[in-house]
């Protein structure tokens, strides 16, 4: 039997870009580098005309360093004038990439990993933070993100902030680490008062991550004007899109 091929099908054949804009994107971003991507995750809709994909880009890891390797791409053709268009961002954590296609449209039990795709959640820590996180694109924006794919510990580290100024511990911090020998990863979260407290601690990692207080209604914290990285740390992404 031959091996399975994750080389994507954008089902994109007989079809144009909307506009010259859409196409330039496309071709530069994802169409010229696709035999270096994998499908992660995909579901195409039952009439033709939607495609979602969670994709590892492979040239990613000659690029800035530090960059997310994943693509969320959010595809929509237009039978009657035979047109596409394409909707993507990059994202560090498949988690992240899925709550941007469920808020697309895609059906959340359609996006998952298959079996053997990636690594293993080593956990249900992990798992429940996943899952969570599949739902939260609305609640916080992505400041900073950073993949290391090389050393013996793989890991990502995120930094996002809470859309409700009124959230208690606004900042957070999620590390994900992958464990080679067993192919799990663990991902934890901390919780911040302060941009600065965050970025200290992604700075000097010298104490365990501090565990934010239980998800709920925002407490009585008094609101404040909220705080910004200074440059030139890259501006929120709402919802974790650009």
């Amino acid at each position: 039997m031959p091996a399975p091929d994750y080389t994507p099908d954008f089902r994109l054949d007989g079809l144009q870009p909307a506009n010259p804009a859409i196409g330039e994107s496309f071709r530069s971003a994802l169409e010229i580098n696709s035999d270096m991507m994998t499908v992660l995750a995909s579901h195409h809709g039952p009439d033709g005309r939607t495609s979602f994909f969670v994709l590892h880009d492979g040239t990613a890891t000659w690029g800035i360093p530090g960059e997310p390797q994943l693509i969320a791409l959010h595809l929509v053709r237009d039978t009657a004038p035979r047109t596409f268009t394409a909707d993507f961002v990059r994202l560090p954590l498949v988690s992240m990439a899925q709550s941007w296609l469920i808020k697309r449209g895609c059906p959340p039990e359609a996006i998952g990993l298959p079996q053997g795709m990636g690594t293993k959640p080593a956990d249900e820590t992990t798992a429940a933070l996943e899952r969570r996180l599949m739902g939260d694109g609305d609640n916080f924006t992505l400041l900073d993100s950073y993949t290391r794919d090389s050393g013996p510990q793989p890991e990502i580290t995120v930094l996002l902030q809470a859309l409700d100024e009124r959230a208690p511990y606004p900042f957070r911090v999620l590390l994900e680490q992958v464990d080679t020998a067993t192919w799990t990863h663990t991902l934890r979260e901390g919780g911040f008062e302060t941009f600065e407290a965050a970025d200290e601690w992604l700075e000097d990692r010298d104490t365990p991550l501090p565990a934010p207080p239980a998800l709920g209604a925002p407490g009585p914290r008094t609101p404040t004007a909220p705080v910004r990285p200074p440059a030139p740390a890259p501006g929120p992404r709402p919802g974790w899109s650009r």
